[in-house]
């Protein structure tokens, strides 16, 4: 019985046959001009991009030029605020940042982890898409919303429950008491860096929780079949596999509450002063400082200043986002050495 070709077979047969010299019809091929096209676009888009960034740079650097010419670098370490006096230090707002974005990773890493295990290793099927939109919804609510939740709702419930007590409880320690002293008002470095976890949970979540979900079933079945446990699983298996995009949404993370605006201006309190180290202590941050003076500010030393600051906040993004990617490259480079 003779095998039955493919309709495809005899329309190519039948091409070929219509040329004498027995050569394969040519391709068509699409349009020189669209290629140029789309290669100009292309480029256009990533030259705009780095002109762009380019720009922004040079507009911080040239209008923070009188601040520059008249601190230097004891900007970074000198503690002075006072436009009337018209004399400014970057100390305070330097350190509020960098204080209320590492409270905020201290608590969102942990909290985000246990989000995307509960949802990839242990949720139900009929609770885990509702849950895990949830979670991506709160990264769709305003951060001015949750600057006011974190003022008229949060802080007392903080001042109440958290900062009269700490006194009496590590009054007598001599580590923690510096820590833990101030009025308990429910505003300033805490109260900020919590409200900053609060907002940078979903986007670390959503990311370790897409991470852990690449993770071949066969590896994660391999493993059960061993004996290990869920514990075991995730942490042998599942990080070591993900490791890179768990640290990529970290860093995205602490992208957010290093440029975090209207929810740290509405509860660090927002007072030039560094008296104490202590957690409850209004403090300030580089983008509140922005947000409150730079509308006001006169011409002159005042407005350099707060442009000399937001270079500062600019460079230390870029130091993050650059060590992040020295990592990141150093565990590929691991790994390729591994396999």
């Amino acid at each position: 019985m003779a095998a039955t070709l493919p309709a495809s077979h005899y329309e190519d047969a039948k091409m070929q046959r219509s040329d004498p010299m027995g050569r394969p019809p040519e391709k068509r091929r699409p349009a020189p001009w669209a290629d140029a096209a789309f290669s100009v676009l292309a480029h256009s888009a990533a030259i705009l991009t780095l002109l762009l960034l380019v720009g922004i740079i040079a507009s911080l650097f040239i209008g923070a030029t009188p601040a520059i010419r008249e601190y230097g670098l004891s900007f970074l370490w000198s503690s002075d605020w006072d436009p009337v006096q018209d004399k400014y230090g970057g100390l305070v707002m330097i350190y509020g940042t960098l204080m209320t974005s590492l409270i905020a990773l201290v608590i969102a890493v942990p909290v985000s982890f246990g989000i995307a295990l509960f949802l990839t290793e242990l949720s139900p099927n009929w609770l885990r898409r509702p849950l895990g939109i949830a979670v991506e919804l709160l990264a769709a609510v305003p951060s001015i919303v949750y600057g006011m939740w974190g003022l008229l709702v949060f802080s007392p419930v903080l001042a109440t429950y958290v900062q009269q007590p700490m006194p009496a409880v590590f009054g007598n320690t001599p580590l923690l008491k510096s820590f833990v002293s101030g009025a308990p008002v429910g505003i300033g470095i805490l109260s900020a860096g919590i409200i900053l976890a609060i907002m940078i949970i979903p986007f670390i979540a959503s990311v370790m929780r897409d991470v852990f979900e690449v993770t071949p079933a066969m590896l994660k079945e391999s493993a059960y079949g061993l004996g290990s446990t869920t514990w075991e699983v995730v942490f042998r298996v599942v990080l070591p596999y993900t490791k890179t995009g768990v640290i990529g949404g970290i860093m995205l993370g602490l992208g957010r509450a290093l440029g975090e605006t209207m929810a740290v201006t509405f509860v660090i309190g927002n007072a030039n002063q560094l008296g104490s180290p202590s957690l409850f202590e209004a403090a300030n941050s580089i983008t509140s400082v922005l947000a409150n003076e730079f509308a006001e500010a006169s011409e002159g030393l005042h407005q350099a200043s707060l442009l000399y600051l937001a270079l500062v906040l600019f460079f230390i993004t870029f130091v993050v986002l650059s060590l992040s990617k020295m990592l990141l490259a150093q565990l590929k480079k691991g790994e390729g050495a591994r396999s």
